[in-house]
């Protein structure tokens, strides 16, 4: 019974340094660490970009064309009037021939030949958000609206730099502290080795409406719109940065 009994003491004593060096924590002395972090900040969108268009189909091109441009002249003016200092681009002017159904041309057959369709985009840019509806309604009595988005201006994305910066790196330095908690270590045992801000400038923009044109556009009088509602909402900015952190 004694001899059992010394036998299982040495045993256990045998075994308690590996158990005590299983359980120790690895060192962390030198060890690199890459952290990522990011930082976000919000701000309302101040700038609006709406892309018209103008859409015309005949028999004879050049009546077409001469209807798209007639139009496209005076959407034009109807949008310098209402928003002087908006700025305008015109694109996309295009004419391709319409083909009876069933009827489209293929190798050795020239197809019957029906019209011709003629169109043009013209877009808007402002920061005038208050006049917008406005001017929106009075361009729709001509032209026809074929999408429109709300970004932060060049100039207010850039007013925020300064606090997204700090932002970001504010995460950084918190993800740190965590991180040498969580390894059982000071703060001040990590040495930022290098920041490197990824990203910068890559904002998260709204998707671009669908460009979606419409049949055939009707000559004569135009109808008044009535305004409609616009919501500009607000765009958050996003910067990643990540760090290289020494613990000593």
């Amino acid at each position: 019974m004694r001899s059992g009994f010394a036998s299982a003491t040495v045993a256990a004593a045998l075994l308690l340094p590996s158990l005590a060096l299983a359980q120790s924590p690895a060192s962390t002395s030198g060890a690199l660490v890459i952290v990522p972090a990011s930082g976000t900040v919000t701000r309302p969108n101040d700038e609006a970009h709406a892309t018209f268009m103008v859409e015309e189909q005949d028999k004879d091109k050049a009546v077409a064309a001469s209807r798209v441009n007639q139009k496209v002249k005076q959407g034009i003016d109807i949008l310098k009037h209402e928003d002087p200092q908006a700025r305008l681009k015109t694109r996309g002017y295009y004419t391709y021939p319409v083909y009876a159904a069933g009827n489209a041309p293929s190798p050795g057959k020239p197809g019957q030949l029906i019209g011709w369709r003629v169109g043009q985009y013209v877009e808007a840019t402002t920061a005038n958000l208050g006049a917008l509806p406005r001017t929106v309604a009075a361009a729709q009595s001509i032209l026809g609206l074929n999408g429109l988005r709300f970004v932060l201006s060049e100039k207010t994305a850039r007013s925020a730099d300064d606090e997204l910066i700090a932002t970001a790196y504010a995460n950084l330095t918190e993800r740190i502290a965590s991180i040498a908690r969580a390894m059982g270590r000071n703060v001040s045992d990590a040495v930022i080795d290098t920041v490197d801000y990824e990203g910068s400038g890559n904002y998260a923009q709204q998707p671009q409406a669908r460009m979606a044109m419409a049949a055939g556009g009707v000559a004569g009088a135009a109808a008044q719109v009535e305004e409609t509602s616009f919501e500009p909402g607000e765009t958050t900015l996003t910067m990643r940065v990540v760090g290289r952190v020494k613990f000593k």
